[in-house]
């Protein structure tokens, strides 16, 4: 009977000392997290108030900490981020120059670089993202973006297509690579352009089933 007695009583205190660890640990990871948004939130109290930021981000503590955050997990400047991302409908969306910044920031890639091409049998006048991986030195082309692509899809219902389709198909190209090759540095967020597309589409499609 004491030796059962004695067992019960080791099992009691094995359990206790393990649940008392991992309580631990939970919490040692949570207490992590909510120093991270502090310190996040203390650094973006100070930058909401800096005149050189955008006029969205100024007296915005909380819209400073996320772009500290990102800024944080991608190893750049809290004001580059502040700079590139912008909300279209209430969802944040990277400029088409940052897309490209981020390609050739990527270790995976060097000698990143927009290609123009000129074929009617592919749509006219078009641009597709060339890089070179560094593993190995093989050539990676992204998807080619044509202006009849471009006309298709109804992107040249914004007035700078018909302004400045170089730069545009450059932009569209670099998300396009971005997309497939490498996904991780855009950390979900979509690209100029983007946003508007699919709410557009998104409108005709609710159109049509009315």
């Amino acid at each position: 009977m004491k030796g059962m007695k004695s067992r019960m009583a080791e099992e009691k205190n094995t359990l206790s000392t393990t649940t008392s660890e991992n309580v631990s640990d939970v919490t040692l990871t949570s207490n992590s997290v909510v120093a991270n948004l502090r310190e996040a939130y203390v650094i973006a109290k100070t930058l909401c108030q800096a005149e050189i930021i955008p006029d969205a981000y100024k007296n915005k503590p909380a819209d400073c900490m996320i772009a500290v955050d990102m800024a944080n997990r991608m190893g750049v400047s809290p004001l580059m981020v502040m700079q590139s991302l912008y909300v279209v409908k209430g969802k944040p969306s990277w400029s088409g120059q940052a897309c490209m910044s981020f390609i050739q920031a990527n270790p995976n890639f060097t000698d990143v670089r927009p290609v123009y091409v000129e074929n009617q049998n592919t749509g006219g006048k078009g641009c597709y993202i060339s890089a070179k991986r560094t593993s190995d030195g093989s050539v990676v082309n992204g998807v080619t973006v044509t202006m009849a692509m471009a006309k298709a899809e109804g992107w040249t219902k914004n007035p700078k297509w018909q302004n400045m389709p170089d730069l545009m198909l450059a932009y569209r190209a670099s998300a396009f690579f971005a997309r497939v090759y490498c996904p991780s540095v855009l950390m979900g967020v979509s690209v100029e352009g983007e946003i508007e597309d699919i709410t557009t589409k998104s409108e005709k499609g609710a159109k049509k089933i009315l």
